[in-house]
């Protein structure tokens, strides 16, 4: 299924899982930080080799996860197939996730989520990245603010679990913590299994690359980071409780626990962090 020089990706907390690609390549591929697919041709993989690795499959395979920037982008009624196809060659799966973007998502209706929920797909995670329009406008994510909201709270009718994917020193110099409060406020208004961070690296070749030569775009420093995670614990109050978790490997800090209970103690290991920065 996989060749030999393609590069698979998937989120860290799925190192254990079955992979089934289901996707190539980025149906939009236009964020500017952005440098995974710049090279790979969009495309769905056909049904019949997908139905071929499902038969070669482990019978008793608990977890899949669906590689692909966004394997949503096949559209409703190929989703159904695929996961129909999923529970009937592996019957003790109990839990599908995928990568998922707000776009994609806008085109399904809250009983078309509910419903590939009750087929098995039981997690995705989708990269908001920030709560501001300019930044979302400037990284050339192609959401709002407001249509990001709309599909969380959309899934969380659907009772579709999702992990939220925020990118800290998107917003560039100078503008860490007017961003972490944003991103919050954002976050406060839908329920998330989990807030995922990733740290901004800028990858040669994207468009954010271009930008930093030109002076478009400077970065933030470590010290600026480290307060726009710090001004993020202060200002998020979820509905449930929530994990924070930034153990991802591009973060410059590593922490994980849950809100609210754990904040003091995630409060305390960034404050000692920006001691020594």
């Amino acid at each position: 299924m996989y060749y030999k020089d393609d590069t698979v990706y998937y989120p860290q907390d799925e190192m254990n899982t079955v992979l089934l690609p289901v996707t190539t390549g980025c149906s939009y591929n236009r964020c500017a930080f952005c440098s995974m697919y710049k090279d790979t041709k969009y495309a769905e993989v056909p049904f019949p080799a997908i139905e071929a690795e499902l038969k070669s499959g482990y019978t008793y395979t608990e977890k899949v996860f669906l590689t692909g920037a966004d394997p949503l982008s096949i559209g409703f009624k190929k989703m159904k197939q695929l996961l129909d196809a999923i529970g009937h060659y592996l019957p003790y799966c109990a839990r599908v996730a995928s990568y998922a973007s707000i776009k994609n998502l806008s085109r399904y209706s809250q009983e078309e989520l509910s419903f590939l929920h009750d087929a098995g797909l039981r997690l995705l995670y989708i990269g908001f990245e920030t709560g501001r329009d300019d930044v979302l406008r400037l990284m050339k994510k192609g959401h709002s603010v407001e249509e990001a909201v709309e599909q969380a709270q959309k899934l969380n009718e659907a009772r579709l679990p999702f992990n939220t994917v925020i990118m800290y020193g998107i917003a560039g110099e100078e503008e860490s913590v007017k961003n972490a409060r944003s991103t919050a406020e954002m976050i406060n208004r839908f329920k998330t299994n989990t807030i995922i961070t990733m740290n901004l690296v800028i990858f040669y070749g994207t468009e954010l690359e271009n930008m930093v030569k030109k002076g478009e775009f400077t970065p933030p420093g470590a010290k600026e980071r480290l307060l726009e995670i710090r001004t993020l614990l202060e200002n998020l109050f979820p509905r449930d409780q929530t994990v924070f978790d930034t153990t991802h490997p591009s973060n410059i800090i590593k922490i994980s626990g849950t809100l609210p209970q754990d904040r003091q103690r995630l409060l305390t290991e960034v404050n000692r962090h920006l001691d020594q920065a």
